[in-house]
């Protein structure tokens, strides 16, 4: 495809004139004149230079620009039709730009020579390969996303994108890795970008903190002179800086928010888009990946279920992608935090979609052998709409949490009979050492039958997997006597504990079995109050406190690689090919909200109310106050205003990790596991309360 040549008078285009004010002191302001070329008037880096001084003046043409330069004038050329068309940088502009000594960034740009294909990024990330300024060093990592960009064989780049691994940085550099320029100098007079990287705000350029000084230094060297901005645009926040101090009302205003964040997202589904979104993104349930929904799209009420959530995926025009997919865990979970905030907050209405919700749960996912009394499967909750013969026991736990609190807050017994007979098909399923595995499928179930299952040998100290539905069996025990339960839930977690730390599985890193371990251990102290269960529950929590910084934030962990089942990556290769962590080594300061934080969060609140142990709360809480504050906040894009992302890098104050588990990485969202297990322990926590005492409160045992 040929690009477009800024001299074609046809084109549309802004151009503007910006005289830089530099200040030497407080009443002596040197100026120096920057041209800019830009056909959107909202452009964040044309904004931002408003903001910091620039003055602007218009001109009708990028050509009027490029005459109206002065010599040695600094110039942007950000006229480009980006996505669509690549500028071309004529010779004759070329010519222009040396004899006048002009020093130019042209976005999205190519020579004239070339015949720029443009293509969309995928895993590729943005790897610093020159110095750049004096804090930007080579191997450092940014990211533009799944911008769109064209390929060339610039000499010498600054900047290129690649698939390489790594936190921060490269880790393996860039040797026998395909990379293509991102940035480059054809001369020493002109950058050029292969893709657009001045709306950095409403492209939601990651890390901000790099981007800026990646703009100081190009706006440094194109004018001469020492930039730093005062300010940087973000059009996606935490709600609270580290340092400020929160409002009394900053839980329960988390709370509204985080289940305000469902109808923001139209997660909630709704007749009129079933068929035309979620049925034609869901496929097979592999890959149930699509675009953000219109803005004006309405909401649903609950009957049909609620999606999952954001893919971490964010396109060219900085929305981001959606997962189309229908989970039973997921249902039971959002259910169980639209009831609790609807009787914290006295909202009818959120109480009425928890109840469509768990409706839509139990009918969708306990249909077919699931519902028949004569089935080895009876009782036992299908994972998906699109895999109804797979059973994880940690999915059916989560579930069933769920849809039991959201019962107990409604006052109703209507699903009473479902959860008793979907933990009882659990235990029935369980082996006779506590274990159940990953997950069984429905095909060999019916093969096997249920003695098989009940006669396995089964040893797998892998929390992840197996500890939640433990704790559905400790709470049947105290709610029934039926010490069947109280028997399995601790074989599984003596064992479990027995082989704690060195011989723990762990599945995206060790910290985020810890945090699982949490539950049950608190459970089990409440039936079975003895000195030793109370030790395990203390050496579990020390271990997750000595990972606890001063913000609250409880930072990843990495295990021992030979008990992982997904380590880090060990060649660029590998990056995006697997699930994967959000850290790259220990020591990298992330908190992950999908699998460790939201977990360890309602773990400790149950902890600290069933022991009254003072550590134990005031990790809980120092956790709640860290969730409040990097809650996102955003008015430009309200699909995620309110949400909480799976990733926070608490050094940065920024939403940053590596993103190797493609689909997950950092700017992920999950209306089951994260949302409604922080939504709902806030709430607890504002009720003064605990999950075990709101649903066992007229249990005598």
């Amino acid at each position: 495809m040929k690009g477009l040549k800024m001299k074609e008078k046809h084109i549309p285009a802004l151009a503007f004139v910006l005289a830089a004010a530099f200040a030497v002191s407080s009443c002596d302001i040197v100026k120096k004149r920057v041209f800019v070329h830009c056909p959107d008037i909202n452009n964040d880096l044309v904004g931002l230079l408003r903001q910091e001084g620039f003055k602007i003046k218009e001109y009708a043409s990028a050509d009027k620009a490029l005459e109206a330069a002065g010599k040695g004038s600094a110039v942007l050329l950000l006229g480009s039709q980006y996505p669509e068309r690549v500028q071309t940088l004529s010779t004759e502009e070329l010519e222009l730009i040396e004899n006048k000594g002009l020093k130019v960034f042209a976005e999205f740009a190519a020579m004239e020579n070339e015949e720029p294909v443009i293509k969309e990024i995928n895993l590729e990330r943005v790897i610093v390969t020159k110095p750049i300024g004096d804090d930007l060093s080579p191997m450092d990592l940014l990211t533009v996303n799944r911008a769109v960009y064209y390929k060339t064989e610039a000499r010498d780049p600054i900047m290129v994108l690649a698939r390489v691994a790594g936190f921060d940085d490269a880790v393996f550099g860039l040797d026998n890795t395909p990379n293509s320029p991102l940035v480059y100098k054809p001369n020493d007079n002109v950058w050029v970008s292969t893709s657009k990287l001045s709306d950095f705000a409403r492209l939601r350029l990651m890390p901000e903190k790099r981007w800026k000084l990646f703009w100081e230094a190009a706006m440094t060297d194109l004018t001469g002179r020492t930039v730093k901005f005062k300010d940087w645009p973000s059009m996606i926040s935490p709600s609270y800086s580290q340092n400020a101090a929160l409002p009394d009302s900053a839980r329960v205003h988390a709370v509204r928010k985080g289940v305000e964040w469902f109808f923001n997202g139209h997660f909630l589904v709704h007749p009129s888009w079933k068929e035309s979104w979620l049925m034609r993104y869901q496929g097979d349930g592999l890959m149930p990946v699509g675009p953000e929904l219109p803005a004006d799209a309405p909401y649903g009420d609950g009957s049909l279920g609620i999606l999952e959530g954001h893919c971490s995926a964010i396109y060219k025009d900085g929305r981001q992608a959606y997962r189309y997919w229908l989970r039973d865990d997921v249902q039971g979970e959002a259910s169980m935090a639209f009831a609790i905030a609807g009787d914290l907050l006295g909202n009818t209405s959120w109480k009425e979609v928890a109840e469509r919700l768990s409706d839509y749960s139990f009918k969708e996912f306990r249909d077919g052998p699931r519902n028949d009394p004569d089935s080895p499967t009876f009782g036992l909750l299908s994972w998906a709409y699109t895999h109804k013969w797979v059973y994880y026991g940690d999915d059916n736990a989560r579930s069933i949490l769920g849809t039991l609190l959201a019962s107990k807050v409604l006052k109703t017994d209507k699903w009473d009979n479902y959860i008793d007979e979907a933990i009882e098909a659990n235990l029935l399923t369980t082996g006779k050492n506590g274990f159940r595995g990953p997950r069984l499928h429905e095909q060999d179930i019916q093969k096997n039958g249920l003695k098989y299952y009940q006669d396995r040998d089964l040893i797998n100290p892998h929390p992840h997997f197996e500890s939640w539905i433990w704790a559905c069996y400790l709470w049947k025990y105290a709610d029934s006597g039926d010490k069947r339960y109280l028997d399995m839930a601790e074989k599984g977690i003596s064992l479990t504990m027995a082989a704690y730390p060195d011989s723990w599985n762990w599945t995206n890193g060790i910290q985020q079995e810890r945090a699982r371990m949490i539950l049950p251990l608190a459970w089990l102290y409440r039936v079975s109050p003895t000195e030793e269960h109370k030790a395990w529950l203390d050496s579990v929590a020390a271990d997750i406190a000595s990972n606890q910084v001063e913000c609250g934030a409880i930072r990843e962990e990495l295990g021992d690689p030979s008990k992982g089942q997904y380590g880090t990556q060990r060649r660029n290769e590998d990056y995006g090919s697997t699930e994967a962590p959000l850290i790259f080594a220990n020591g990298d300061p992330v908190a992950d909200m999908l699998y460790t934080s939201n977990f360890a969060f309602f773990g400790l609140n149950e902890a600290a109310k069933a022991t009254n142990d003072h550590k134990i709360k005031k990790m809980a809480e120092s956790l709640a106050e860290f969730l409040i504050r990097i809650q996102a906040r955003s008015d430009n894009y309200k699909s995620v205003d309110g949400a909480w992302f799976r990733a926070f890098n608490y050094r940065n104050w920024d939403y940053w990790a590596s993103n190797a588990d493609a689909g997950w990485g950092a700017q992920s969202t999950l209306t089951g596991w994260i949302q409604s297990w922080i939504v709902t322990t806030l709430a607890l926590m504002e009720k003064d309360t605990s999950y075990w005492d709101l649903t066992l409160e007229e249990n005598t045992l």
